[in-house]
């Protein structure tokens, strides 16, 4: 039987994380967001605070002190920690896509899985994602927009670091969605009706 996965990207501040849990409980199914940072944890031998720094962030020359324990993951001691987390978690979502269906939030999912999956990109304008972010955060919107740009190219160069594709080019995704259009239960709803349609089990 075919799995149905729906793997979804956002921009920061487009509720895109937000949307992507409420599906998965409408539906029934799990949905994967840091779960996948935990279980890379535990599959490598890392601690999980170790790889939440580079969680969504291309490779860097950030690698452990050399005076760490040789014990913690020695292996990786001459690798940048951001592709070791992208392999584990390539891995892992190739196995879930095995075993079940299930929502999984950015770490490229949708490249991993060869568009064997409905690949989505929630967006917004600026404005609504600045808002949303200063509500979330409890900061003014001046130093919002400053963090959602940070967050926004962040995304953008792990996203075409790991799959040589643009991560705003439309044609990556099979379904994009302007959150600032709809409401959560609205978009949710959308998603719904693609993943029973478009995906048949």
């Amino acid at each position: 039987m075919t799995k149905r996965i729906i793997t979804i990207n956002r921009m920061y501040g487009s509720n895109g994380r937000n949307i992507g849990k409420a599906l998965a409980d409408e539906l029934g199914i799990h949905y994967y967001d840091k779960d996948l940072i935990r279980i890379a944890s535990e599959k490598e031998g890392i601690p999980y605070e170790e790889l939440l720094k580079v969680d969504e962030k291309r490779a860097s020359q950030w690698r452990y002190p050399l005076d760490e324990p040789l014990q913690m993951a020695p292996q990786y001691r001459f690798y940048p920690m951001n592709d070791v987390l992208y392999q584990a978690e390539s891995e892992i979502i190739l196995s879930l896509s095995e075993k079940e269906d299930c929502v999984i939030i950015g770490r490229c999912a949708g490249h991993i899985l060869e568009k064997k999956c409905l690949s989505v990109f929630i967006h917004a304008p600026f404005d609504f994602r600045v808002s949303t972010a200063a509500e979330r955060m409890d900061i003014p919107e001046r130093d919002a927009r400053v963090f959602v740009k940070k967050v926004d190219k962040e995304r953008r160069n792990y996203y075409e670091y790991f799959t040589d594709e643009k991560w705003l080019d439309i044609t990556s995704y099979d379904l994009c969605i302007d959150s600032s259009r709809f409401t959560q239960a609205q978009a949710v709803q959308i998603l719904k009706a693609a993943y029973e349609d478009l995906l048949p089990a």
